[in-house]
């Protein structure tokens, strides 16, 4: 079992795209585990050689006996909020490393709050957030501002050309009844409703109107970074799709069974009358969790951490060097660019 994995959800949408890119990355003492035993019987039928082993959340026998050994558990099961707490208890008590793929920001204070110490006792490593909302935009301000010692303003703006919510995606909305945070004049503050902007994200998406709507990203990125003001815009048809009860699930349309979304990711920050921007351009934003997580994974079992407890993705790996070794295939890491302001 030495450096084994386990994946809980591995069956949901996410899941199978962590369990297909570990498995292509030559992964082969993986244990599938979830909820649902029929759902991970279908699974076991696509991946004969690895175990699996269904665990209820509310059943820490279970649960221990689905992680025993594990090294690292990847935690695909969301609502966060309902899922983070057991399997992190879990993971304590093997002493297995631990990632989750949250965007919800109650969660992932939550983590932070109720285990930073423990984790930090253990010498295991916890990283919430770790996907495409939360853990990107977390390494591309790390890799950005890796020089400066403060800074002013951070601002990511998330361009969709469409977004096709998984079931998933719509419990988690569901659940998810807390006020949005932001971060302001150096704290975590409520937001206020703001004005909707055009930004240009240039192609394939083009220019959008954008809307203030803070996740993960801005509890990742504050935890570590000297920053005072930090926000977040997505565009407004994303959010159409997303609220549109109508808008079907994706549907896959290429050899890694990504769907047609196009993505951007644009961070910008300030020192002064510095201005630095970075993009990421990909397709598919459940998708592009897999080989974000299994970069994580790869550096975890390497041995290429910066530090143990609960941390970030930004913070616990060297951020520039990450990203540098994504495939261009996955995403495309634009040159940083630096201006003076007026």
């Amino acid at each position: 079992m030495e450096n084994s994995i386990a994946i809980y959800g591995a069956y949901g949408h996410t899941g199978k795209f962590i369990v297909a890119e570990l498995s292509r990355k030559g992964y082969k003492n993986l244990l599938l585990s979830g909820r649902d035993p029929e759902k991970l019987t279908l699974l076991h039928q696509e991946y004969p050689d690895l175990k699996i082993k269904a665990a209820a959340i509310d059943d820490p026998k279970a649960m221990d006996d689905a992680f025993y050994g594990a090294y690292i558990i990847i935690n695909c099961a969301g609502p966060y909020l309902d899922t983070a707490k057991p399997i992190i208890e879990a993971a304590l008590r093997s002493g297995s490393h631990y990632i989750d793929l949250s965007a919800e920001q109650k969660a992932v204070l939550d983590v932070f709050e109720l285990f930073a110490e423990q984790a930090k006792n253990s010498k295991i490593l916890i990283i919430p957030a770790a996907a495409f909302y939360g853990g990107l935009a977390d390494l591309l301000s790390t890799a950005l501002t890796q020089d400066w010692n403060k800074i002013d303003e951070i601002n990511v703006y998330i361009g969709l050309d469409s977004w096709h919510p998984t079931k998933g995606t719509r419990l988690t909305g569901d659940r998810n009844h807390y006020k949005r945070l932001t971060f302001k004049d150096n704290r975590l503050q409520e937001l206020e409703a703001g004005v909707p902007k055009e930004w240009d994200f240039k192609n394939p998406i083009g220019i959008k109107e954008v809307v203030a709507l803070p996740l993960s990203e801005i509890i990742t990125i504050s935890r570590h970074l000297n920053v005072h003001t930090i926000s977040t815009f997505l565009s407004q048809n994303s959010l159409n799709d997303l609220r549109n009860n109508d808008t079907p699930e994706p549907k896959p349309v290429d050899s890694k069974n990504r769907s047609s979304q196009q993505f951007c990711v644009e961070v910008i920050a300030v020192k002064g009358n510095i201005r630095r921007t970075v993009s990421a351009h990909g397709q598919d934003i459940y998708a592009v969790t897999a080989p974000l997580v299994t970069e994580a994974v790869n550096r975890i079992l390497s041995g290429s951490i910066k530090k143990t407890g609960v941390t970030t993705m930004g913070e616990v790996f060297d951020a520039s060097d990450f990203l540098q070794s994504l495939s261009e295939d996955d995403i495309k890491i634009a040159a940083i660019e630096e201006s003076t302001l007026n």
